[in-house]
Parts: structure tokens; C-alpha cells; sequence
């Protein structure tokens, strides 16, 4: 897809989001959820609702999962959910297929590349870990690093400290409309990956991304023209 504005190729870092953009978590986050209904006697939801809403972390997914509860943070029920997943974080989460290619493209030309996530530190490290990604990401930025979280830019900022990255010069892949708000904020060129976690009800086109990604192969084909290689 062309570009919302005219932004000059020759970036020299890239930062991703997690959940739904680098890594789908969506099938242990559901599966704790599930697990949840089970416990109180309820019936499964449809994997596809409980998916779209990952990218809104255990909150989006309990409010759609039990709604009849209070899905506050740190509430008693939030707090269900993080013990139950720290437990099995990393079951059946996998990088997003092309996005090994794309990592490796980027480290043998010396790109740096990270992570801006909302996800919590202690949910964050072990999944990368699991996954070998670890290592390999120059600055990983999690949801309690800092007092501020996306849409904030100063997440942004500090993931561009860690890895000596230039905002100016960084590209910023997210698969929510506070990603893109985050990156804008922060002076970064975004992309929006349109086959994220996203509900019916939302518009990939409205958050105001430089380009859209359809799907793995092309967010690849993307980030790699766009960078300086």
C-alpha cells in the first residue's frame, strides 16, 4: 500500500510491538482465558473474538471473556489471569511466519532492531527467552518500565536511548491505533501490520500510519526498503 506521506527511505533502526505484530501470543493469552470460563462453569468463546482483543492485554480479553466481572487492573481478577499465564507464557506463541527472515535480513547489515510493548516485564522476558529473541533485540521496553506506557511516547524515546537509535531515523510497527499515536508522537515512521489483533468495530486506515503492512510478507518487503541496507 503507497504511503500516507512522503517519507525518504534510509532508516537505520526498527522497533516492534509484540502481541500481534512480532509474536502471536493469541493462542496461550486465549487459552488462559478459556481456562478461566472453564473454571466458572462457562462455555468457551469463539477463538476469533478472544484474538482480536489480545491487543488490549488480559483486560481487553476479560472484559469480552467475563464480563460479568470486574476486569479492573490490578483487580482480583486481573490478577487471576497474570498468575495463570506467567505459568504457561510461551505453550504455544510463535514469531510471526517472515519475520525470522526479516530479523536475520536486519542483523547481518547491522540494523538494530527492538521492542515497545505493554505487556509487563515479568509476561515479556520469559516469552522472549522461550523464543530466543532475547539476546537479539537491541532494547526491550516493556509496559512497567516506565511510569508511561503507549500511546506515550516516552517509551519510544527511551527504546531509541538503549539501542542508539535516532527517533528521526527509527521505524516504529505496531497493530494498534496507540502504536502508531506512540511512534507519530515520538517523530518515528510508522506501520501499521494490518493482520494483527484487531476487532471489527476498528480501522487499520483511520490511525493515520505512513504505510500498511496486509501481511507478514509484505511488513518484510516494507521495513526492508525502507531501511538503509
Amino acid at each position: 500500500m503507497a504511503p500516507h506521506a512522503d517519507k525518504s527511505p534510509g532508516a537505520t533502526g526498527v522497533l516492534f510491538d509484540l502481541d500481534g505484530t512480532l509474536v502471536d501470543t493469541a493462542p496461550d493469552m486465549v487459552a488462559i482465558l478459556q481456562e478461566m470460563r472453564r473454571a466458572r462453569g462457562l462455555s468457551p468463546i469463539s477463538y476469533e473474538l478472544g484474538r482480536a482483543n489480545v491487543s488490549n492485554g488480559a483486560i481487553g480479553l476479560l472484559s469480552v471473556g467475563l464480563p460479568d466481572e470486574k476486569a479492573e487492573f490490578n483487580s482480583p481478577l486481573h490478577l487471576e489471569y497474570l498468575e495463570r499465564y506467567e505459568k504457561r507464557v510461551c505453550v504455544d506463541s510463535v514469531l510471526y511466519p517472515d519475520l525470522e527472515g526479516l530479523l536475520a535480513t536486519l542483523e547481518s547489515h547491522g540494523i538494530p532492531w527492538g521492542i515497545v510493548t505493554n505487556k509487563p516485564e515479568r509476561l515479556t522476558m520469559p516469552l522472549l527467552r522461550v523464543l530466543g529473541l532475547d539476546k537479539r533485540a537491541a532494547c526491550t521496553v516493556c509496559g512497567d518500565s516506565l511510569p508511561e506506557r503507549k500511546p506515550h511516547p516516552a517509551p519510544m524515546l527511551h527504546a531509541c536511548e538503549l539501542a542508539a537509535m535516532t527517533a528521526a531515523d527509527t521505524i516504529y510497527v505496531g497493530d494498534a491505533a496507540r502504536d502508531v499515536e506512540a511512534g507519530r508522537a515520538a517523530g518515528m515512521t510508522t506501520i501499521a501490520v494490518a493482520y494483527g489483533y484487531i476487532t471489527d468495530d476498528d480501522n487499520v486506515e483511520s490511525w493515520g500510519a505512513d504505510q500498511i503492512a496486509a501481511d507478514t510478507a509484505d511488513l518484510a518487503q516494507i521495513v526492508l526498503k525502507a531501511v538503509t541496507l
